[in-house]
């Protein structure tokens, strides 16, 4: 894996019809701002080859908004990522990575944002960067990181839907 991008699923709503977390779907600001994210990435270049996809309904439907700015990724919905910590997450993606050049996350905090900030430190970015991930990783954000030959990863981006 050269790239790997964690995208965290849009703006859900609070509750679902079944009362299941895993069921709660995207809210409308959550559709938008996921394409929205999607379209920045694919202009900057940031195209994943293979996305990696919670089952949630919330997470599915961030893919679903988001799947037309990178219409060649394939996509597979991984059920270990539902709530996945950040060593599941890095596992699953340096798995994916062995036949893939840019692997994308779609999935859940905590894990997404504790995996950003820690591939931050790894990458010796500076404090005011990883205090801002720590700070927040809203619904939609997406990092992005770069990794060496020898799978060390540095900053490639952070993208709040906001900015």
């Amino acid at each position: 894996m050269d790239r790997l991008i964690l995208f965290r699923h849009g703006k859900a709503e609070r509750d679902s019809d079944s009362g299941d977390d895993f069921d709660r779907r995207l809210a409308d600001r959550g559709v938008i701002e996921s394409a929205a994210m999607a379209e920045r990435l694919a202009d900057l270049g940031l195209i994943p080859d293979l996305v990696l996809v919670s089952p949630s309904s919330r997470t599915r439907e961030t893919w679903a908004a988001a799947a037309s700015a990178f219409p060649k990724a394939a996509s597979r919905v991984e059920r270990a990522l539902y709530h996945a910590e950040e060593s599941t997450v890095r596992e699953m993606a340096e798995a994916a990575g062995e036949t893939s050049n840019t692997v994308m996350v779609v999935g859940h905090n905590p894990g997404l944002q504790d995996l950003t900030i820690r591939l931050l430190a790894e990458g010796n970015a500076p404090q005011t960067l990883i205090a801002r991930a720590h700070g927040a990783f809203p619904p939609s954000a997406a990092s992005v990181f770069l990794f060496d030959a020898a799978g060390r990863p540095s900053y490639d981006g952070l993208f709040f839907p906001k900015d």
